[in-house]
C-alpha cells in the first residue's frame, strides 16, 4: 500500500491500462505489474524461448510473457519494493501510446490462433467462432434496418429490433464464457521439472544408445 501511494499518478494509471492489455496478450489473468523491471527465468526455461524473436526495447518484459505463455510456462509474482527518486525515465509516454497497443493486439491475435486453433480445438474455440459470427450479423442487419428505416421514413417493428439486439447479446454471452474459460487456463504447473525431466530421460536415452 505504502508503495502505491509513493507512484506517480501518470505511472500508476499507465500501469492499470498496461496490465490489463498485458493480461488480454498474454493470458496471464492473474499478474498485475509484469513492467517493473524486475524478472528472472528458471534455465531450463530460458533456453526453450526464441530470444531473437522477442522485442528488444521497451516492450521485451511483455512480449517474453507473451513468449512463455506460448510454452505454457507458469510465472508468479514476487513482492519488490519499488523506489522512486529524481530520475527521468527514456520511455516516451507519446511512443508507447502509439506503439504498444498495436504490440499487444498483434500477440492477442497469435495466442488466440496458437491456443485455441492451431495447438488446441475446444469449445471455447466454438464460442469464440460463433460469437464473432452472431456479433457481427446482428450489428450489419441492425445497421441495415437502419438505414432501410431512415430512407423509408417507417420505423422498424419490434421484432426487427430483437432480430438485431438478440444475436449481439447470444455473441456477447458467448465471449463472456471464452473470456471465462481463458482465465480459468493460466498455467499452474511449473514448467521447467518437466523440462528437466524430459532432459534427464534424453541423457538416459544417449547413455544406453551403444557406442
Amino acid at each position: 500500500a505504502e508503495t502505491v501511494r509513493r507512484m506517480p499518478l501518470m505511472r500508476l494509471v499507465g500501469n492499470a491500462g498496461l496490465s490489463f492489455m498485458t493480461k488480454l496478450s498474454t493470458g496471464y489473468w492473474d499478474l498485475f505489474d509484469p513492467t517493473n523491471g524486475f524478472t528472472a527465468l528458471e534455465a531450463n526455461v530460458a533456453r526453450e524461448l526464441p530470444f531473437e524473436k522477442i522485442h528488444p526495447r521497451y516492450f521485451f518484459e511483455t512480449d517474453l510473457l507473451f513468449r512463455l505463455g506460448i510454452l505454457r510456462a507458469r510465472v508468479v509474482e514476487l513482492p519488490a519494493e519499488a523506489v522512486y527518486g529524481d530520475e527521468k525515465s527514456n520511455l516516451s509516454e507519446l511512443h508507447a501510446l502509439t506503439t504498444f497497443p498495436f504490440l499487444h493486439l498483434r500477440n492477442f491475435v497469435k495466442r488466440i490462433a496458437y491456443s485455441y486453433f492451431l495447438r488446441n480445438f475446444s469449445v471455447a474455440s466454438v464460442n469464440m467462432v460463433a460469437g464473432l459470427a452472431l456479433m457481427l450479423f446482428g450489428v450489419v442487419f441492425g445497421i441495415w434496418r437502419w438505414v432501410a428505416s431512415i430512407e423509408t421514413e417507417h420505423v422498424s417493428t419490434a421484432g426487427t429490433v430483437m432480430l438485431a439486439a438478440l444475436p449481439i447479446l447470444l455473441g456477447l454471452q458467448l465471449w463472456l464464457s471464452v473470456l471465462q474459460h481463458d482465465v480459468s487456463m493460466v498455467p499452474k504447473v511449473a514448467l521447467h521439472r518437466r523440462l528437466g525431466a524430459v532432459r534427464v530421460m534424453r541423457a538416459r536415452d544417449e547413455d544406453a544408445k551403444p557406442k
